[in-house]
């Protein structure tokens, strides 16, 4: 076996890595994606097993749509809740300054988006002043309409990753591998439209093999960027730049 890949940092916020470790054996207990393997961990690190990278196929791709959905699948306790094994709040964010993921017990996709994230995202944007007004004030109706059930639908709570940027998915020779989750419960469409926001290889392939398992409501591609604006509002927050703009862009759309 290689020698393990350690993840660290001194000073991690409390919980930081044990959070992360309960979040991969948690999508690895769903029998669907492969995740890569804990090996260990303590206060300040994270030691996994060291994954080989490979070129990405578009049969690769299809199997990990089919895996994925089977993740999701596999389900959660509600909306918002964490994994199996860690009782408390997530994460979410870069490993040298990540931002606390607020868990929850909630019945309807809205209203954890709106109380568990969207909120929290406006008051750290505005304390920032990392957005303009007109983004924030949307960013408020937005809220509003999602806690009042607007947006809502049947879907139960899925199994989320979280985090599923296309960096956050490792081409092995066995196939893709997760890592780096903010694990939750949550709305499937959530972790397609992170693999949509930063452009996953063969993205179509994966899709269609997630359809083949589980297919998606119709409407699903023009539903992306309600999904994409806490994402890209935690990359304004942190790295400005364009990231402000596409996020008023994705709020006035949406408000």
């Amino acid at each position: 076996m290689p020698d393990p890949f350690r993840k660290s940092r001194a000073g991690a916020p409390a919980g930081f890595f044990r959070c992360e470790a309960a979040g991969l054996e948690w999508l690895r207990a769903a029998g669907g994606a492969r995740v890569v393997w804990v090996l260990g961990v303590g206060d300040d690190h994270l030691d996994l097993v060291r994954l080989s990278p490979t070129r990405p196929t578009p049969d690769a791709a299809r199997a990990f749509g089919r895996d994925l959905a089977a993740t999701h699948d596999a389900g959660a306790a509600a909306f918002g809740a964490p994994p199996d094994g860690w009782p408390g709040d997530g994460f979410f964010g870069p490993l040298d300054a990540p931002l606390p993921m607020a868990a929850g017990h909630h019945a309807s996709w809205g209203e954890f988006l709106a109380e568990r994230r969207l909120r929290p995202l406006a008051g750290w944007l505005r304390r920032a002043r990392a957005a303009d007004e007109a983004t924030l004030t949307g960013l408020d109706r937005l809220s509003d309409r999602l806690a009042g059930g607007d947006l809502d639908d049947d879907d139960a709570p899925a199994r989320l990753h979280g985090d599923l940027w296309s960096g956050n998915v490792v081409w092995t020779a066995e196939g893709a591998t997760l890592i780096d989750p903010a694990a939750h419960g949550g709305h499937r469409e959530t972790d397609l439209a992170m693999l949509a926001l930063f452009g996953l290889p063969f993205l179509d392939e994966t899709l269609a093999g997630y359809q083949e398992v589980h297919p998606l409501r119709t409407g699903w591609r023009g539903r992306a960027g309600l999904h994409q604006v806490y994402p890209v509002g935690i990359h304004a927050l942190l790295f400005g730049g364009g990231y402000a703009a596409q996020l008023g862009r994705l709020v006035e759309r949406r408000a």
